[in-house]
């Protein structure tokens, strides 16, 4: 049994409550009393608003699941769209969209406002990971190309085990012309460049002709460290993100290299999103202990970790700010030495166990999760809002919290969460709107009703992100009922999805977030395949995107590069320009006739092969195992997981909603049967055990199958699939988990 200590109406678990009394509050300054009365009425006066959007929630799912019943089958454009349309305004899924909305956040950062460049998202449970992303603002080109595909191992480029002269060769030459793309010279190319020198306020190379030139625009000369003559770096911008070109002839590169180039450093991942959600498994107290202590860690300046490295342990700690000389060597510039970071809460969905509280029918309840999570993150936020302007370890200059809110359901819920931030700033004494808010456009209704999202926060708004697997996931439960939806690849090709991509960028921009916000995309998931993110992750800045998520700080230091080919702020000034020439509602008729069509396909037209089907299932039931055997046996929320073929992918809890609802879907229409479903999932399991065999802590599920907690939540997931709210999987995990820990 949980210990509990009751305040006011709360009954708080003693490991959270200690935490708060002992650790957070002193560390803020926020009185005893004041925080827990003032949480007490907020959890009294919000938590039954919080049922209530959940029950609307279940109300609207009920509606579309007869309509879907009683009109079986896709919906084109045309009279069968017209009429689905006035049904889902007349259910109340559909709102009027208002006419004119303007964001009017203020004091947002320049990382968000006005700078285009990767995102990270990371476990925060992982104080490792949450340090690395946070010192990814600054990365090794030269190492992030050496070390992945990006540069290939053909014609003797191998990695191999030390160091390939010939594939360092390579990295050189690809980075010489990186610089001749950002800061081109006025003659001349910097490939087989010399020297660099900074005389008169001006760069000087040497070229590889033994001629000299400078740089085509001077402005491009940021700074530099050590002396003007010989210096040890040249910081140049472009498109305003920085690179800093490193010389040092006493290194192993440096010495090769005719101008003595040791690298070249990247500003890469400008934003950092420390997840409290899809990728980590927090059930109980412990765990958001754990979770709120690198939170408040990370803005104090103060997480560190042991890391044992080619033999070797060392602490890794925040890295501090970066300062170079200016060109004419008067004066300093000072850099931001750490990626800007929001905080990712949990959605309105879950509750948590950490706090109980007397509910309008005296019993006790458990604490909706995102609640507590708005009180307690704000809260240790304030360890950064009260830094002097000169700490050295800051997190916003501009005076601003970031959390990102994600899995709401349309504009009623986006305003529940204004409403509850309002609340906690007024308890801890913060100016209204210190809090900004990070709208996860990535459930079906907020799509439709993303003007009115946007309107219902628009002194708080700071960023909308299209995530495209949690949406797949939220329009296969929808349309349950509609009949069988696409194999998963197929749906890919879907015309809900091109309308929903480039719809969250046209909204964004008709809603003024240039300027004052990121207008964000989705994760690339395959860390290994950094050849294929670089031919494919362009087309994320290209549809006007100032953001889009990497799985890594490698990744992010080559999706940099995206940004240094794309002027992102010049080409959403463009888009600008276009959507506001276009009629509103032409516009948005068009678009809501694409974004609801939803993907499936005539119960007659479900005729895939008996091979198809299997490998549908097959790659699923895979997909399913191998994350919640992590999950559930290991409290392991996000990792790399090989797919079926080998090819590690980096999942969380939204592709899992994918998979299981997938199977459900099928399941529910008759493509495949319950004996075929369980008789894959008994050979995946298998399979994924093999796949997991060099983990000593791994517990293997096949020949365990009436034991193994993750294979039975497995099974859950799928056979229970279609009762989940919205097909969410956290229900689910999070009991299976519980077990396990109580066991």
């Amino acid at each position: 049994m949980t210990a509990r200590t009751a305040i006011h109406n709360l009954q708080v678990a003693n490991p959270l409550l200690n935490f708060i009394n002992d650790t957070l509050l002193p560390a803020t300054g926020v009185k005893r009393d004041k925080f827990w009365q003032g949480f007490n009425d907020i959890v009294n006066d919000l938590a039954p608003k919080n049922v209530a959007l959940l029950a609307e929630r279940d109300r609207i799912q009920t509606a579309m699941d007869q309509w879907h019943a009683a009109h079986p089958g896709p919906v084109a454009e045309g009279q069968a769209m017209k009429a689905y349309r006035k049904y889902l305004s007349q259910i109340g899924y559909l709102v009027p969209e208002p006419k004119k909305v303007k964001a009017t956040t203020a004091h947002v950062d320049a990382e968000l406002a006005k700078l285009a460049g990767p995102q990270l998202v990371v476990p925060i449970l992982n104080a490792r990971y949450a340090l690395n992303a946070a010192n990814a603002r600054w990365g090794s080109l030269y190492d992030a190309l050496y070390g992945t595909d990006a540069i290939s191992e053909a014609d003797g480029c191998e990695k191999g085990t030390g160091y390939n002269p010939k594939r360092g060769a390579k990295v050189i030459d690809y980075c010489r012309h990186v610089l001749d793309r950002c800061a081109p010279l006025k003659s001349g190319s910097h490939v087989g460049s010399r020297g660099y020198a900074v005389k008169g306020g001006k760069l000087i190379v040497t070229l590889s002709n033994g001629k000299t030139s400078t740089l085509a625009d001077a402005k491009q000369l940021v700074g530099y460290t050590g002396d003007a003559k010989t210096p040890a770096s040249l910081l140049f911008v472009h498109n305003g993100l920085h690179l800093d070109l490193q010389i040092n002839k006493n290194t192993a590169i440096g010495k090769t290299d005719p101008a003595g180039v040791s690298d070249l450093i990247a500003e890469s991942a400008l934003s950092t999103i420390l997840d409290l959600e899809d990728s980590v498994a927090a059930v109980d107290a412990d765990d958001k202990v754990l979770a709120y202590a690198n939170w408040l860690g990370i803005l104090q300046g103060t997480l560190s970790e042991q890391v044992q490295k080619g033999g070797t342990t060392f602490t890794r700690t925040m890295n501090p700010d970066r300062e170079y000389t200016k060109p004419s060597g008067k004066g300093s510039v000072k850099l931001h030495g750490r990626s800007l970071m929001f905080v990712r809460n949990v959605g309105h969905l879950m509750t948590n166990p950490a706090i109980l509280y007397k509910a309008t029918d005296g019993s006790l309840k458990e604490i909706p999760e995102g609640i507590m999570d708005a009180m307690i993150t704000v809260t240790c936020a304030l360890v950064d809002l009260q830094k002097k302007a000169s700490h050295p370890l800051r997190n916003s200059r501009t005076g601003s919290v970031y959390i990102v809110k994600p899995k709401m359901h349309g504009p009623a819920e986006v305003a529940f969460a204004d409403e509850l931030f309002g609340r906690v700033e007024k308890v801890i004494g913060l100016k209204p709107s210190t809090v900004k808010l990070g709208i996860m456009d990535e459930e079906r209704r907020t799509s439709a009703n993303l003007k009115a999202c946007i309107a219902a926060a628009k002194s708080r708004v700071a960023f909308i992100n299209t995530g495209f697997l949690d949406r797949t996931g939220d329009e296969m439960h929808t349309c349950m009922l509609a009949g069988p939806v696409m194999r998963k690849g197929d749906i890919k090709n879907s015309v809900w999805l091109a309308a929903y991509e480039k719809n969250n960028v046209n909204v964004g921009l008709a809603c003024g977030l240039r300027g004052r916000a990121q207008i964000g995309k989705g994760m690339w998931a395959m860390p290994d395949l950094m050849a294929d993110m670089l031919k494919a992750k362009i087309g994320h800045p290209m549809a006007g995107a100032n953001t889009a998520w990497v799985p890594s700080p490698t990744a992010a230091t080559l999706h940099a590069m995206h940004y240094h080919q794309v002027d992102v702020p010049a080409l959403q000034k463009q888009m600008e320009k276009a959507v506001a020439k276009q009629d509103a509602k032409v516009l948005r008729d068009e678009t809501l006739n694409k974004l609801l069509q939803f993907p499936v396909v005539a119960k007659d037209a479900a005729n895939w092969s008996a091979e198809d089907k299997q490998k549908e299932l097959d790659n699923n039931a895979q997909g399913i195992l191998g994350y919640v055997v992590r999950w559930v046996d290991q409290g392991v929320g996000c990792s790399k997981v090989p797919d079926i073929n080998g090819v590690g992918l980096m999942e969380d809890r939204a592709t899992l909603r994918i998979s299981s609802q997938h199977m459900a879907n099928w399941l529910h229409h008759g493509v495949v049967t319950e004996k075929q479903v369980q008789q894959t999932l008994e050979r995946m399991a298998a399979v994924v055990d093999a796949q997991n065999a060099g983990d000593a802590a791994y517990q293997p599920m096949a020949g365990n199958f009436n034991k193994s907690a993750a294979y039975k939540a497995a099974c859950d997931l799928v056979f229970k699939g279609k009762a989940q709210p919205s097909g969410y999987t956290e229900p689910l995990l999070h009991a299976w988990r519980l077990n396990v820990k109580a066991a």
